[in-house]
């Protein structure tokens, strides 16, 4: 009689393993659809503590830790002009615990550097677009210019006589005024800075003509006398100086140039993980005392969807190497931003 209760007993196994692996296969899918996080999320800032993208980091991880009742832990990863970090989140497992602190930098290091160890395109997986800051165009009062028309009429008639400071090689500012000078068609001569507080100080010293620099930093000077602002490089004009115009009004039609901060995910991410994080990071961007921080340091919230962000990448991504390499053409035509 114990024989048949044996067999009954060993038929019933590949049932019970079969059971099990299904449970298991639908408790993975839930997880990714529901549970999601059930650990710590590891959110990695690829920029030392103390700065925009650092600051952003630290309100999106604290915030969605009060959402989700788990840890989500800021991993500052700075140096390389952010390939450290982005090539350390490109390997990351594709689970969704951990996330990166994209910015333009990812665009633009593909021109100066094509050999990455990483695609900014392939490998990641674009979650929102949160916050966009613009520079502000400014002169030392001994310049001949009180408008963009002029500085680009001055750079013509004395071709290397101008010279803008930047906050280091390969820098958005610096980027800044090479598309400018492209652009323009004009000769400007570069000197970067180790940091844009040594190179304002040489602004405001005589020592160089002119600066792409934060808004909110230059306002003071600007408004002291101690600096000319000719314009701001987004699209619209910035909020806190509203009298100043921005360069693509001023007589530069499609200049654009500034800096966002965007969630990412390595590539393969489950879509389902992707969008529960992005409607979470969507609703805490748009709390009120979210807003009024970002506005308190000059940056403009967007956060888009997935879709919207990867092509702000991708088109981005196209303009600065462009930029980077200095193709001169005789039409510079920029691709347009969704």
């Amino acid at each position: 009689m114990e024989a048949p209760r044996i067999r009954l007993a060993l038929c019933a196994i590949p049932a019970l393993l079969l059971g099990s692996s299904f449970s298991s296969s639908a408790q993975t899918t839930a997880g990714g659809e529901t549970s999601y996080p059930q650990k710590a999320v590891r959110l990695i800032v690829p920029y030392p503590a103390g700065g925009p993208a650092d600051l952003l980091g630290r309100i999106v991880a604290q915030k969605l830790t009060d959402v989700w009742h788990q840890q989500v832990v800021v991993d500052n990863r700075g140096g390389a002009n952010t390939i450290i970090a982005m090539d350390l989140a490109a390997k990351a497992p594709a689970d969704g615990y951990t996330l990166v602190m994209g910015t333009t930098a990812m665009a633009i290091n593909p021109g100066l550097m094509p050999k990455l160890s990483y695609d900014g395109v392939r490998d990641f997986a674009p979650i929102s677009n949160l916050v966009y800051s613009s520079f502000m165009l400014v002169v030392h009062p001994s310049t001949a210019a009180h408008s963009v028309k002029e500085l680009i009429a001055l750079a013509k008639a004395h071709p290397g006589a101008l010279v803008f400071g930047s906050g280091g090689p390969g820098s958005p500012t610096h980027l800044s005024g090479e598309l400018f000078k492209a652009m323009a068609r004009v000769d400007m001569v570069h000197v970067p800075y180790k940091g844009m507080a040594p190179a304002l100080s040489d602004l405001l010293g005589g020592q160089i003509s002119l600066l792409f620099s934060d808004p909110l930093v230059a306002l003071p000077h600007v408004k002291s006398g101690k600096l000319r602002a000719l314009g701001v490089t987004s699209v619209k004009r910035f909020p806190a100086a509203p009298e100043v115009p921005t360069i693509a009004e001023s007589g530069m039609p499609g200049y654009e140039s500034g800096i966002w901060y965007g969630l990412l995910a390595p590539a393969g991410t489950p879509r389902a993980v992707v969008d529960k994080v992005h409607d979470e990071v969507v609703r805490l961007m748009a709390q009120p005392d979210v807003q009024q921080r970002m506005a308190g340091v000059g940056a403009l919230v967007i956060a888009d969807t997935p879709e919207h962000f990867a092509a702000t990448i991708r088109t981005d991504t196209q303009k600065w190497t462009r930029v980077a390499k200095r193709v001169e053409a005789p039409k510079f035509d920029l691709p347009t931003r969704p």
